[in-house]
């Protein structure tokens, strides 16, 4: 969601099977079923979703050849059990953060094959509202799934004992490789948005918002040609919030303010300016649509930018300053100037990065190319919301492929100790709940070697 604020940050979601390490197995001698093959309370499984699942791993080109069809429909079954337990319990996961986290996937998706239309031919759907509609489902599950996994482990915790406990258990001689590292840290320099450029935005917000009160002008239209929220544009800037959902603070006071049918003036948020037509009001539910535009820097502020860049990294280099206190005083990343301008590995919050692992790889080809202690060029940096800025970057440190060790890669084997922890919980909590809820598995499935009791024999 590209206005959701950037203080809230949502746990990962936990698996409870290590897919590559199960053995495979197949349930063999019967024919096939094409149908309802499981259902666990109100969700079931069908024969196709495990071969378009199958499918869907090739894609991504994970491995799968220890992978059967018994594993996999395991892992769909726990699947169903957290989503149906999540609705029981009333955990909820908003409209808003599905349609938002779709889009998004719909958007790479695109991106990635070259069109809607192979995407609706793969799925065999026949328009793109038939897939969205589809797909929504699918990723409201999957919302829920995780909402629940978070629910029953959020209370889990590890101590320095236990850390130490864990480590002592894993014989040296199977201790994991860590691989090659590097500690970074990064000055980051955004070019200035001048009066003009709001103005112009602000400018260009008021003319669509009248445009729409006293024209008849399509809101939804406006929002799917111009909005620079991609996550939302297909869907005419749609979200459906409640006050609890993580939107910035001044979207949501916006509009929670506004009567049914009403259009917002322009607004500004961390994101940019935005209006917000409420379309609905359902209960503690708003059905809303917004259109966003971020004032875009001249080229003349950019290549200002580049030059303060270039300016702070010539002292850097002369020995007047050192790299640290040169983010410290001058860096634009709040989150990293004081601390130096050291990035953290946004999966593991490490301030070590896995160069193998590293998604970012404008900064992998960045810092690939760098010893120790040498500092980049002045380079071009565009983030996830396509903001540009410059950057400098530097390694800090270099360590080298090594055997895991308890001292230097503590937060690793902290981690590792921590998600034993939960994945232990995790099944304590599928065996307890295997028991109450209704599940109903039918043909060839009935054959698989389960390593839950889900046939309750």
């Amino acid at each position: 969601m590209k206005f959701i604020s950037k203080k809230v940050m949502f746990a990962l979601g936990l698996s409870l099977v290590v897919i590559g390490g199960m053995q495979a197995q197949n349930p063999t001698g019967k024919r096939k079923i094409d149908g309802v093959v499981g259902v666990v309370g109100d969700y079931v499984i069908l024969e196709s979703e495990i071969d378009k699942t199958l499918l869907e791993l090739k894609a991504q080109r994970i491995p799968i050849d220890n992978l059967s069809k018994c594993d996999l429909f395991e892992r769909l079954l726990e699947d169903k059990l957290y989503a149906h337990q999540a609705v029981q319990d009333s955990i909820e996961v908003s409209d808003a953060e599905v349609t938002s986290f779709m889009n998004d996937q719909i958007n790479r998706m695109v991106e990635e094959v070259g069109g809607i239309e192979r995407i609706l031919s793969f799925y065999n759907k026949k328009s793109e509202e038939d897939f969205r509609d589809y797909f929504f489902d699918i990723v409201k599950q999957n919302k829920l799934t995780q909402a629940m996994q978070r629910h029953i482990v959020e209370k889990v915790t590890i101590t320095p004992e236990e850390v130490r406990q864990f480590f002592r258990a894993i014989p040296e001689d199977e201790r994991p490789t860590v691989g090659d590292e590097v500690e970074i840290a990064e000055i980051v320099i955004k070019p200035e948005i001048s009066k003009e450029q709001k103005q112009k935005v602000i400018d260009r917000l008021n003319e669509m918002r009248t445009d729409v009160l006293e024209n008849g002008a399509s809101f939804f239209s406006k929002a799917v040609l111009f909005t620079d929220d991609k996550g939302s544009a297909a869907n005419g800037g749609f979200y459906s919030i409640t006050k609890k959902d993580p939107f910035a603070k001044e979207f949501k006071e916006v509009a929670f303010s506004l009567a049914e049918g009403e259009i917002s003036a322009p607004f500004e948020t961390e994101f940019g300016y935005h209006i917000i037509y409420l379309e609905k009001i359902r209960g503690q539910h708003l059905d809303v649509r917004h259109i966003l535009l971020v004032p875009k820097p001249t080229e003349k502020a950019l290549e200002e930018a580049k030059t303060k860049a270039e300016g702070i990294r010539e002292k850097i280099m002369n020995k007047e300053i050192s790299f640290a206190e040169a983010a410290a005083a001058s860096s634009d990343d709040k989150d990293t100037r004081q601390n130096g301008g050291v990035l953290r590995d946004p999966m593991t919050m490490d301030t070590r990065f896995d160069l193998n692992k590293m998604e970012d790889r404008e900064l992998y080809f960045l810092v690939n190319a760098l010893k120790e202690n040498e500092v980049s060029p002045v380079s071009l940096k565009t983030d996830h919301r396509d903001q540009k800025s410059y950057r400098i970057v530097t390694i800090n440190k270099k360590i080298p492929s090594h055997k895991i060790d308890f001292v230097d890669d503590y937060t690793k084997v902290k981690n590792m100790a921590l998600n034993k922890k939960q994945e232990e919980e995790l099944q304590k909590w599928v065996t307890k709940k295997i028991k109450d809820a209704y599940i109903n598995i039918q043909g060839e499935y009935k054959d698989c070697k389960f390593r839950n009791n889900w046939l309750k024999n």
